[in-house]
């Protein structure tokens, strides 16, 4: 599979990413976000659009042979704005999708879809062990952005893969990215896979490297063909001595969710922030 990917939230971080390491795997970009594209690439497409548009992305997905689905609210915050931006938003992008005829999409999920989930005492988890248990409102956005994928996957035959992205950043910074690192390596290695994958049918895989300290079972990612290439331990040590050793007793490190899990991210604190 090759041809043109319609990604949107382009303009933000894990987008950055991908606009420089898709096209060197083969990929031409048309890349959507609500305000300009500010560093433009050679070959590169640009569609200024909100998501929730739904005449607006029907467009935008026109010729496409997939969309890789960034877009919406990227951390906690009101319900009105997550529900709106995630919910609305990766509906909107779905139906294009099926009104234009284009086969496959990727959806950027989360492992906040999880996070009241304890961490693992022996083993990895698997993306079916247990229930969703989200810790936020955006963590259940994401369990609904699942949902909708699953649905398209099994009423309109579209080919849907969900990655759950740990932690998507440079490197880590704390001991418990020890665990849920997705490198910016690894970020591409793992879009490139969901967007080649023959025939997945409706997936859900973690989206993390292949950490030594990880919580996660890549066995179904990897069988969409993603070999990650790095491990957060090269950074333990450093880490360690700043931070200590992780008290597995603490929240933060005994479950998924990690501090999306604590009081500090209950209802009334996001909404007293600015």
């Amino acid at each position: 599979m090759s041809g043109t990917v319609l990604l949107t939230g382009a303009a933000g971080r894990i987008g950055a990413v991908l606009r420089g390491g898709l096209p060197e795997r083969g990929w031409a970009l048309r890349s959507l976000d609500v305000v300009p594209i500010v560093d433009p690439r050679p070959g590169e497409e640009h569609v200024v659009a909100d998501t929730t548009d739904l005449a607006a992305m029907t467009g935008a997905v026109s010729g496409a042979a997939a969309v890789v689905h960034l877009a919406g609210v990227s951390g906690e915050s009101t319900w009105a704005a997550v529900s709106h931006a995630n919910i609305d938003g990766t509906h909107c992008v779905l139906e294009a999708a099926r009104r234009a005829g284009v086969p496959r999409v990727v959806l950027a999920s989360s492992n906040h879809a999880t996070g009241f989930t304890p961490r693992p005492a022996s083993g990895p988890l698997r993306e079916d062990d247990g229930l969703p248990r989200p810790d936020t409102f955006y963590g259940v956005s994401k369990v609904a952005v699942e949902a909708l994928g699953s649905l398209y996957a099994d009423r309109y035959g579209l080919d849907v893969v969900c990655l759950r992205i740990g932690t998507a950043a440079p490197e880590p910074t704390t001991t418990r990215h020890l665990s849920t690192w997705l490198s910016p390596t690894d970020q591409v290695s793992l879009v490139d896979a969901a967007l080649r994958a023959p025939s997945p049918g409706f997936a859900v895989v973690w989206g993390v490297s292949a950490n030594t300290r990880g919580w996660w079972d890549l066995t179904a990612a990897r069988a969409l063909g993603y070999e990650p290439a790095d491990d957060a331990e090269v950074f333990a040590e450093a880490l360690v001595e700043v931070h200590g050793e992780p008290d597995l007793a603490d929240p933060v490190h005994a479950r998924v969710g990690g501090e999306f899990t604590t009081a500090e991210f209950d209802a009334e604190q996001v909404e007293e922030r600015p």
